[in-house]
């Protein structure tokens, strides 16, 4: 039986999301409060990958394929990618639309196609680099280093149950 945490007069999600009654349970306000805070994020984010033609998966895709440093069979890309991108293969197709990637076939086995990222991409990578550094400083300048940590252990601690198996 898991122990209940005292009720918190928190009140600023309740304003925001402009409600009545407080909330229900303390599991509830922080599930939606983790909700608020990653669109407000996503919102932010995505804007500045616009300013470069990209969507915010488009760079997640490119930012594996830099990070990697090789080509990578595209069932292994989506493994990775930050958010669940259901149409991989497409989001792929605009990529190489776009002159970001290219498909390569595996020799070995020809049912495998790797992806790699072009020069160009490189140069978009390379451009975004200093306003994401700086986007992500000004988004999170808030806490402290000490705080930046306390939530990347929390965070963790929430997603662990979930690696094992995926709901």
């Amino acid at each position: 039986m898991s122990e209940r945490k005292p009720s918190h007069p928190t009140v600023q999600l309740q304003q925001e999301l402009k409600k009545k009654r407080p909330f229900p349970s303390p599991e509830e306000e922080a599930a939606l409060s983790l909700l608020r805070t990653s669109d407000q994020l996503q919102f932010r984010f995505a804007r500045l990958f616009r300013e470069y033609g990209l969507t915010p998966s488009q760079y997640n895709v490119l930012r594996i394929l830099r990070g990697e440093g090789a080509p990578l069979p595209i069932l292994e890309i989506a493994s990775r990618t930050i958010t669940v991108v259901p149409g991989i293969t497409g989001l792929i197709d605009r990529l190489q639309q776009a002159g970001l990637v290219s498909r390569v076939r595996c020799e070995r086995d020809r049912r495998v196609v790797y992806v790699a990222l072009t020069d160009q991409a490189r140069k978009v990578l390379a451009a975004l680099d200093e306003p994401l550094a700086a986007l992500n400083k000004k988004l999170l300048d808030a806490l402290t280093g000490n705080e930046l940590k306390e939530l990347i252990r929390l965070l963790e601690k929430l997603r662990q149950p979930w690696a094992e198996k995926r709901d």
